[in-house]
Formats: structure tokens, sequence, C-alpha cells
């Protein structure tokens, strides 16, 4: 099944379903193995629906991911409403239990009480000034010593937060923390955004699709205190930023494209230059030489490396692209004679350099500049042949 029919059965609408009430909340929290902190968050919680939510319908879903410990006993004895996850993943979690909520606004935070559910009011509030979701940002608000490492809060979030800001945000909707795991939303407008990670990387795919369908995003100062539960995280640095990175990434293959269209002119300009011109002396620079076509005939290969990942996404996904769609959809006679063209080409500039060869009765040519160049055009041809190749096979598996 694919991922997109998969969201679509995910959150398709029962038609005899009860309209949920569009004041009420309903607090998801996913959990696995958490009987230390689990008793206190729910806890909190509880009180903040008898005070400040007494007037709203609420509801605190436990959305259990194979504890083995007693967080499950915890949960019904507090009252909450339990269910089991089948699938592993602090996204499939998430998933499971926002599927189950009956009301219009649902909050979701961990279970491990570095979040402050007493400052569920800010979020809520600020949902209904018209957003569709609204984020806790750690980044604005006040992080507590040894509550965030140093690497996530000044490398790998902000990173994250400007690279998806960079690819998906406009002017009204950027966010500075990415990563926060407190959030308040629109169920009716989650539904729509066909979200189907299973992992940490859920986090950033929730903001990714909210962005592309325009959703209305604000986020509010909240604190973040240390993990006291004496145990080893379920979050894995290098593991989880790398899932966040590549599910950022593989929403857009226009940045691929755009990023290896760049290198790519980059590098021809240096490649062209070099062999028309040959080494210039810039102050105490000399360029332009044999040095620096080589390093621009790598740079061509990656820009190519580059444009040829969104090639294979737009494959993949069966999405449309006004520079990939045209090369994907070749039929299969014009295919065949372009792949025919490139090999003859590539041929035929190695012939031209072996005719200058024997004209030269096999002695030693000075002829660099233009064997780099020859190299650089037949390496680029072949590379990007291969690739529109590949791409045919990935369509017709």
């Amino acid at each position: 099944m694919t991922h997109s029919r998969a969201a679509k059965l995910q959150y398709e609408a029962n038609e005899n379903e009860p309209e949920a009430p569009s004041n009420g909340v309903s607090f998801v929290i996913p959990c696995l193995n958490e009987e230390q902190t689990l008793p206190l968050v729910l806890e909190k919680i509880t009180r903040l629906c008898r005070s400040q939510f007494s007037e709203r319908p609420t509801e605190i879903i436990v959305s259990d991911n194979g504890s083995s410990d007693r967080s499950v006993e915890i949960a019904e004895r507090s009252g909450a409403r339990v269910i089991h996850c089948p699938t592993r993943g602090y996204g499939a979690a998430l998933l499971h239990g926002i599927r189950n909520a009956q009301n219009a606004i649902v909050v979701f935070a961990d279970a491990d009480n570095t979040y402050d559910f007493l400052e569920t009011p800010l979020l809520v509030d600020r949902l209904e000034e018209g957003f569709d979701l609204v984020l806790g940002s750690r980044l604005r608000g006040t992080i507590l010593p040894g509550a965030m490492p140093l690497l996530h809060r000044h490398v790998g979030t902000p990173i994250l937060s400007g690279l998806i800001n960079l690819l998906y945000a406009d002017r009204t909707n950027a966010i500075s923390d990415c990563n926060s795991g407190f959030r308040c939303f629109r169920k009716s407008a989650f539904e729509k955004w066909g979200i189907g990670s299973t992992g940490m990387e859920f986090a950033s795919e929730m903001l990714v699709r909210a962005m592309q369908h325009k959703a209305s995003i604000a986020e509010v100062p909240i604190s973040l205190a240390p993990d006291t539960r004496g145990r080893v995280p379920h979050l894995k640095t290098w593991r989880d930023g790398m899932r966040h990175l590549l599910q950022i990434l593989k929403e857009s293959p226009a940045f691929f494209l755009n990023t290896g269209v760049i290198t790519f002119l980059l590098s021809w300009i240096v490649l062209i230059t070099a062999t028309a011109v040959g080494p210039l002396q810039l102050g105490p620079f000399r360029v332009f030489g044999i040095h620096s076509m080589m390093v621009a005939l790598v740079g061509s290969l990656f820009a190519l490396a580059l444009w040829s990942a969104g090639l294979m996404i737009v494959t993949r996904s069966g999405s449309s692209s006004k520079a990939y769609t045209p090369l994907i959809t070749l039929g299969e006679e014009r295919l065949f004679w372009g792949l025919v063209s490139a090999a003859v080409l590539c041929v035929t500039f190695f012939l031209r350099v072996l005719f200058v060869w024997e004209q030269n009765e096999f002695s030693f040519l000075a002829m660099q500049q233009e064997l780099l160049l020859i190299t650089a055009a037949a390496s680029n041809i072949i590379f990007i042949s291969t690739q529109i190749f590949t791409a045919h096979l990935i369509k017709r598996t």
C-alpha cells in the first residue's frame, strides 16, 4: 500500500461519526514504559481539565506503544483512555492517538514530564485566534539547565528549522523549533495533511505537510525541564537527526534541482574559461589551470548527483515537475534513441582525441585542458543518461 493511500485510509472520515465539539480538547500522550513520570503528567492534565478547562469537553488519551511496565495500569487508574498502538514508533503512537481523539482540538506532548502540560492554555488560546497549528517553542522560552543538549539547541534544531523555513515556509508561518514535541492543532486540519511517518521524523513531516497545505502556524514560548527518568532516552541524536533531514528533503525535489543546476553551471563556467583562456594570475592565486578544471569536473558530477536525487524523488512519488516529468514520461522509442545518441556522442569525443594522437604519431600531446573538458562532457552525458534510464526502471517497479 502506498504512503498516500495509507494516509487516505487512515484519516478517511466516517460519515456517521458525530461532529466533534468545536472547543473540546483531547490530550494525546504517546507512551512506552513511562511509569516513573506518567502519574505526574496525568495529574497535571487532570488538574488543568478541572480548573481552566472545566467548561470544555476534555479527554486524556494514552497511546500505548507496547509498554512492559505499569504504564497502562497507571493510565487506566487515573481515568485516562488507553488505546494500544500495534505499530512501534513515536509517530505511530501519535497517529493512533490523534485518529481516536473525539474533540476538535488536539494537544500532544511526551509522557516524560519535560514539557509542562499546565502551559497548555497558552497554546489553546493562540490556536483559537484562528490558527491551524500552534507550536510550543523551547528556543523562545525557558530551557532549564540540563534539559536540552547543546548540540540539539545550537546546531541540530536551528539548522533543521532553517531548512524547513527555507524550503516550505512563507512570511506568515516560519518556525523556530521544528523538533518541539508540545503542539496544539485542529484535528480537521491535521486530517488534510496526510501524515504517515511512524518514527521521530513525524515532527518534521507534520510541519512540512502543514506548510504545503498553507496552514496558519504560530508559536508560543514554553519551558523545558530535564528528563529525570534516569534511563536511556528513546531519542537517538544522529539516527533521528538523519531521519528528520531525509523527511524534510524528500518533500522538495526542487531543492535538488535548483542546487544541482546552479552548481553545474558554475562548474562548467570554470571548465570553459580554463580551456579558452588558460591559467590566470589573480593576486596571489593562480586559477583556471589544470587543478581548477579537475575540481570543476568533480563539481559537475556532484551537481548531477544532486539533480538526479530530485529526479528519483519525483519518479518514486509520481508527483509532477516541469523539469523532471518530461524526462520520466519519455516514450520508449525516444528514450532508446536518446541513449544511443548519448553513447555515440561520447565515443565521438574520444575518437577525436585518438585521431589527433595518431596524427602526432602517438607522441605526447600537450592538450591536457582539452582532454579534461572532453572527459567532463562525456562523464556528464553518461551520468545523465544512466540516471534517466534508472528513473524509467523505477517507474516500472
